[in-house]
C-alpha cells in the first residue's frame, strides 16, 4: 500500500506564490532581453529616449526578483522536507 503524503509535506500556498512570481520574473527577463522595445509597444512611451538603458535595468531587476523568489521557494521546499523527516 502506498502512503499518502501528509498535509504538512505538501507544497503550501507560500511555495506556490514564490514559484509563480519566480516564473513571471524569469519570463519578463527573457522578454526584456529578446524584445527590448516591449515597453514602448505596450505602454506607448519611450522613457529612455531609445537608448535601451531602461530595458537593461528592468532585465536586471526582474532577474534579481526571479532569483530571490526562486531561492525563497527552494528554502520553503527544504523546510517542508525537514518537517517530513521523522
Amino acid at each position: 500500500m502506498i502512503d499518502e503524503p501528509s498535509p504538512a509535506s505538501r507544497p503550501g500556498a507560500r511555495w506556490w506564490i514564490e514559484l509563480i512570481f519566480g516564473g513571471v520574473f524569469a519570463f519578463l527577463v527573457v522578454l526584456s532581453l529578446a524584445v527590448p522595445e516591449w515597453i514602448e509597444e505596450v505602454f506607448g512611451v519611450d522613457p529612455d529616449g531609445g537608448d535601451g538603458s531602461l530595458e537593461w535595468k528592468l532585465a536586471l531587476a526582474f532577474g534579481l526578483g526571479a532569483m530571490g523568489s526562486l531561492l525563497l521557494a527552494g528554502r520553503e521546499l527544504r523546510r517542508m522536507q525537514w518537517r517530513r523527516t521523522p
